[in-house]
């Protein structure tokens, strides 16, 4: 297992955000752009497998944070036909020990890449619609936080 420096084991990272609406841009055009759902910040560890893409996606999945009619949180996406936004972001990895971050427990990019698609074509059909950024891309991510709520995974 891979530690850090504090002897935590580093998993896959999903910043998960509620929103009424979010897009991702890249070079001025709109890669992706959803209404109510989720946007997700992916971050991929060196020890993360498709095993690990299958648990965290399912529990993110399985999250009930839409309010209901009685203002609880105790919705999930499909509950309330939400859509996903999923973009890659291996600065999750940051190791701020100095002041220069270092990405070295980050997943190398042809193996991140390799599990960001299949956490991608994994979500396929379990949401209303799957938009993504662009792995290795510069992308400017607007969105609204619904709340605000964000869940760390």
């Amino acid at each position: 297992m891979g530690t850090h420096a504090c002897g935590m084991i580093r998993k896959m990272r999903l910043i998960i955000q509620r929103v009424t609406k979010a897009s991702v841009t890249i070079d001025g055009r709109v890669a992706g752009s959803i209404g109510k759902g989720y946007m997700v910040l992916i971050g991929i560890g060196r020890e993360d497998s498709e095993e690990t893409v299958r648990k965290y996606a399912d529990k993110m999945l399985k999250l009930r944070i839409f309010e209901d009619e009685n203002g609880k949180t105790n919705l999930s996406l499909a509950q309330v036909d939400g859509e996903l936004l999923l973009v890659s972001q291996f600065t999750l990895y940051a190791d701020t020990s100095s002041n220069r971050p270092g990405f070295t427990l980050a997943a190398p990019p042809d193996m991140a890449e390799k599990l960001y698609n299949y956490f991608v074509e994994y979500c396929q059909g379990k949401a209303k619609s799957v938009q993504t950024g662009e792995f290795g891309a510069d992308m400017k991510v607007e969105l609204v936080n619904d709340g605000p709520f964000t869940i760390i995974l």
